[in-house]
């Protein structure tokens, strides 16, 4: 074992035995190849760290030049609550995904939604193995920085992060403002002719966004089981509130469901129709990548999170479906499906009773509340991860980390405050705020695109990519190309219009926004990040090529 000695930094040990992560502070480079013996036979020892680190874990931060700072207290159950309730995919087919029924009917929203998910699979299984790969809270940017040509992959690692981390901020702001309407859901069920003004909305939504604050800080140490209980949550309310639905609605045909197509949305054909519906469909299953930034908080994470974003895929595709279905069937017909104010209200209303509806739209808001909570923790690593790295100003302050609970406070109260920036847009602006949450899709697409580009690249060169526990072997040259086409293709669509024709009111101004926060990322790297970014690759095992993360 190394000998410790006093050189102004201290050394954190993940293993008391034989392996340690230098501290910033100190600019010696600590070899894991130099340490892969002792390692090794902590794997085959079933080594745990003073962290809840396994001899993988340490491994990896090793490889990956990053200190532990976490404590792993996720395990595989409450990794797989922590995405399956951000993703929430049955509850947003009913939250959302109606607006997809201008679009192709009920039969052309069941299809793309097959082939929606179909093709999207792609992009979750790409993600899942350059998680297993480098499994660091950074996610896509690191990923970027790492597997990216060596001349540009500073200034597109940046990008990525910005777009990362304003993409996942939209997400927060978006996902408080649902349970906002559905508060108002509730009061229409009981009296239709009250509307909240916009002040109240926003009210509502910086309310909950204080109580989420409180369980990413000082509940923190709860998170692990809220997650858990969030799992069960989502699958048993899934049980009570489909249930009802089938028992007590009037149904529509098979032949309503299943081969019914229209186009609304005056486009000339149906299969152009179907395809701006996908959008819809895509927004309902994004979330997979979520628990790739508390990946240093997951015990064992290069293999427990890629397995994690495949099954949580999994699970909320085949509720979603079946959910879907339900939907078509029992929300009554297109018309008025697609001319109903509030579409999933108006499917529980259908029940013929006041109470049921009540009670299905309180099961909704809890569980997308409890999807909050994965999106503010989510986020908040995403910053506190792009800090460590320089790639905000004062991100001296964004990455401090409170010890007691070893959680970053200041990352948290800063994506709070400004997920409550962009909530107060909606006072002076519905319209402005829907444009600014509509950006989630559009930056978060562009992040996989752009992470599964580079490491398409390194395969096609045939260049070296670190081991992944969890591989798509012989076939990952083929689902990387298919998921960076399959990313492009999306793009395109969510630039597209709900409908023709088209005027400033009914216009999909989410482009205009993410060619925005590209250009301000730009303006941000010449002025800042050019000088204070330290690329994620510069710490790399086998790459690095200077001082430890942190060193001033």
């Amino acid at each position: 074992m190394a000998s410790e000695r006093n050189t102004g930094s201290s050394y954190h040990y993940g293993d008391t035995k034989n392996a340690f992560i230098q501290d910033a502070g100190d600019t010696r480079v600590l070899s894991a190849r130099d340490q892969e013996p002792a390692i090794e036979n902590n794997i085959q020892e079933g080594f745990e760290g003073i962290h809840g680190d396994t001899a993988y874990d340490i491994k990896d931060m090793l490889r990956l030049g990053k200190k532990q700072e976490f404590k792993r207290n996720f395990s595989f159950i409450s990794t797989l609550g922590f995405i399956s309730i951000y993703m929430a995919t049955w509850e947003f087919v009913l939250v959302s995904l109606a607006a997809g029924l201008v679009n192709g009917g009920f039969a052309g929203l069941f299809w793309t939604f097959l082939g929606t998910v179909l093709c999207y699979s792609s992009i979750v299984a790409s993600l899942a193995e350059m998680e297993s790969m480098a499994p660091t809270s950074g996610g896509q940017y690191h990923w970027v920085s790492e597997f990216a040509p060596a001349s540009s992959q500073k200034f597109l690692s940046y990008a990525a992060g910005w777009m990362s981390t304003l993409g996942w901020l939209a997400s927060v702001a978006s996902s408080v403002f649902v349970c906002s309407t559905l508060i108002q859901s509730l009061v229409d069920i009981t009296d239709a002719e009250f509307v909240f003004p916009n002040w109240q909305y926003t009210l509502l939504s910086i309310a909950f966004l204080v109580i989420t604050i409180f369980f990413n800080t000082w509940g923190a140490r709860s998170l692990p089981m809220i997650e858990t209980v969030s799992l069960f949550g989502h699958v048993l309310c899934f049980v009570v509130t489909i249930v009802p639905l089938w028992v007590m609605c009037p149904k529509n045909t098979a032949k309503d469901v299943f081969a019914t197509f229209v186009d609304s949305g005056s486009w000339g054909n149906i299969g152009t129709a179907c395809l701006v519906s996908q959008v819809s469909v895509l927004y309902c299953n994004l979330g997979s990548d979520s628990a790739c930034h508390i990946s240093e908080e997951v015990s064992d994470a290069g293999l427990t999170v890629p397995r994690v974003m495949w099954w949580s895929f999994v699970l909320n595709v085949l509720l979603g479906i079946l959910m879907l279905i339900t939907m078509l069937f029992c929300i009554g017909t297109l018309d008025d499906a697609v001319n109903a104010e509030v579409p999933y209200l108006q499917l529980f209303v259908n029940t013929g009773s006041n109470a049921v509806a009540f009670a299905l739209t309180i099961i909704l808001l809890v569980l997308i509340f409890s999807g909050n909570i994965t999106a503010l923790a989510t986020t908040s690593r995403e910053v506190f991860a792009f800090s460590r790295d320089r790639g905000f100003p004062f991100s001296k302050w964004l990455s401090k980390m409170e010890r007691k609970r070893n959680i970053p406070f200041n990352s948290v109260y800063a994506t709070a405050f400004w997920s409550a920036v962009l909530c107060v847009i909606n006072i002076g602006s519905t319209t402005a705020f829907n444009i600014i949450i509509s950006l989630t899709l559009l930056a978060l697409l562009s992040t996989y695109m752009l992470s599964i580009g580079c490491v398409c690249l390194k395969r096609m060169r045939g260049e070296p990519l670190p081991p992944a526990r969890w591989s798509l072997g012989r076939y990952g040259l083929a689902i990387n190309v298919f998921a960076f086409v399959y990313s492009a293709f999306a793009i395109v669509f969510s630039c597209f219009p709900g409908s023709l024709p088209v005027d400033t009111s009914t216009a999909n101004w989410a482009p205009v926004v993410w060619v925005g926060v590209m250009l301000l990322s730009f303006v941000t790297y010449v002025l800042h990040g050019k000088k204070h970014f330290t690329a994620p690759v510069t710490f790399v095992e086998g790459i690095r090529t200077g001082a430890l993360q942190g060193t001033e």
